[in-house]
């Protein structure tokens, strides 16, 4: 689990390239060549006979009365007073035909000649297929186009009328002027409490970026992710993933940094990790004083809570985003990200605040600033091939299991991970049941992601072991776990691991019996 667009041909866009063919949807009838201009002759300037530029273009002419209040413009104050000419196919721009009002011809362009110059070639850009709408009924041909030639030509029409009113604004009222107005006091209100803001502004400082270099024959290679600070002495918490390659590197071919929220770069060393439940710990070195974020609970969060992430996301240290709980006991695989290919099952919080690749390891917390979870992956179809982005579903290991294992860690240097005694798969619907394990994995998943399955098949069952020792046998359907519906091989497993050791279990079976077990803990094993 886990996350080049060509320029425009010539000078306009493409949609706007029609051929002469394509020019003619308003229908033959506003294909008619307009008639010609015919010579003004010369009287003297009243308000009764002047023409204005647009009646002697062919336009029809609208005249405010005196009792509009509008005023009366001449034309020859006009700018550029000479008749608009038609749009011109070397242009670009396709001929929008005529309205079939014969009264009015909206053919001539007062844009003509004015030179809008070119798109930038674009490159490195995603190319997104829009939908091509379909072409007009032929009997509306002639009133659409006739729509678009009046918006272009009332558009050119109220620049031109605007400009001119401003400039000649001989008015005396004063000018003002943003650029000349005083500043503002600054001012730095409270945030409130409950904001995102007043989030950020109490966790940013205990989050940091983590960074990871590997030396090869092939030369250095590196990656970033987030962690957590836990003590004030260096203690960071993060994800296993974080932090794999470095600690399967060898000798003297890895460099672990870890970048605190005011620029400062130190070393840091490794203290344990644990990659089934995808969780680590490194300590910062020669530090002390350090800001500690405070550790809450999931166990009583609620789906629609509103939570923030901050982390590292791509190298950008300090990021916030916000969103909300929008699942809980979401059973997710996410790989280790080292070399050793492990894999973990998390019993996840789903939210939907924006994680992108660089957020592992880093915050997610409440709106009392209470670190809930810790970032961990991000959904990817299985189609998809390479580091995915945000998708708006990201998922985070819970605090309680992650402040358990990391407790294990610093004090031992390694982890105890909770186990219940078996081996299982997903129960697939409609297959009998001495069938049932036979699938190989792409086959399970193809199956619970269709809905398929309805429960956690168990396959073996460890001799002396917790399920062993509770009654649990080979072949049993598990469909509930403490009253959670479980409804795959990995629901299963992630309540298990989610739990801690010693912690009793109650299973409910598919046909409807219940079985009572004691979990036991097992020393996670790292090369």
């Amino acid at each position: 689990m886990t996350e080049n667009t060509p320029g425009a041909a010539g000078n306009v866009p493409e949609h706007l390239q029609q051929s002469q063919e394509g020019a003619a949807l308003s229908g033959p009838e506003s294909a008619a060549t307009p008639e010609p201009e015919q010579p003004r002759a010369e009287s003297p300037a009243s308000a009764t006979e002047e023409q204005d530029l647009w009646s002697a273009a062919g336009y029809q002419t609208y005249r405010p009365t005196e009792q509009t209040g509008y005023p009366s413009i001449p034309a020859a104050q006009l700018p550029g007073a000479e008749a608009p000419t038609s749009y011109a196919s070397s242009s670009g721009y396709p001929s929008l035909g005529t309205s079939s009002d014969s009264s009015a011809s909206y053919q001539a362009n007062p844009n003509a000649g004015v030179n809008f110059g070119s798109y930038p070639p674009l490159s490195n850009q995603q190319t997104v297929s829009m939908p091509v709408p379909a072409p007009p009924k032929r009997g509306r041909g002639p009133l659409i186009a006739g729509v678009i030639a009046v918006a272009v030509v009332v558009g050119g029409l109220a620049g031109s009328l605007g400009g001119y009113l401003v400039g000649s604004n001989n008015s005396g009222a004063p000018v003002q002027n943003a650029l000349s107005a005083p500043v503002p006091t600054a001012t730095q209100a409270a945030a409130p409490a409950g904001s995102v803001q007043s989030v950020a502004n109490k966790v940013l400082p205990t989050v940091v970026e983590i960074s990871v270099q590997i030396q090869s024959a092939q030369g250095v290679t590196g990656d970033t992710g987030s962690g957590i600070i836990i003590s004030s002495d260096g203690q960071i918490l993060t994800n296993n993933h974080v932090i794999a390659a470095a600690a399967t590197a060898g000798a003297g071919q890895s460099q672990l940094q870890v970048i605190f929220s005011n620029g400062h770069t130190v070393n840091a060393t490794i203290l344990g990790r644990d990659p089934t439940s995808d969780i680590a710990v490194i300590k910062a070195q020669s530090v002390s004083g350090l800001p500690v974020a405070t550790l809450g609970t999931a166990s009583s969060l609620q789906v629609g809570q509103s939570v923030v992430a901050i982390g590292a996301p791509y190298g950008l240290s300090g990021t916030v985003t916000s969103g909300i709980v929008s699942s809980l006991h979401r059973p997710t695989v996410a790989s280790d990200g080292g070399q050793n290919s492990q894999t973990t099952v998390m019993d996840a919080i789903q939210t939907d605040a924006p994680i992108n690749p660089g957020n592992s390891g880093g915050a997610l917390v409440n709106t009392d600033g209470q670190v809930i979870g810790i970032n961990s992956a991000i959904y990817s179809s299985s189609s998809s091939s390479g580091q995915g982005g945000n998708v708006g579903i990201g998922f985070a290991i819970p605090i309680d299991q992650a402040r358990r294992l990391a407790t294990d860690i610093v004090s031992t240097g390694h982890s105890t991970q909770t186990v219940l005694g078996v081996t299982v798969t997903d129960n697939v619907e409609g297959i009998p049941a001495a069938q049932q394990g036979q699938l190989d994995p792409q086959q399970q998943a193809q199956e619970e992601e269709a809905g398929l399955t309805n429960g956690a098949y168990i396959a073996s069952v460890t001799s002396g072991g917790p399920a062993d020792k509770g009654g649990l046998k080979q072949g049993a359907v598990v469909v509930k776990a403490n009253g959670r519906l479980i409804t795959s091989a990995n629901g299963l497993i992630a309540a298990v691991h989610a739990a801690a050791p010693n912690d009793q279990m109650t299973l409910t079976l598919s046909d409807g019996s219940t079985v009572q077990v004691v979990l036991s803990g097992e020393t996670v094993q790292t090369n």
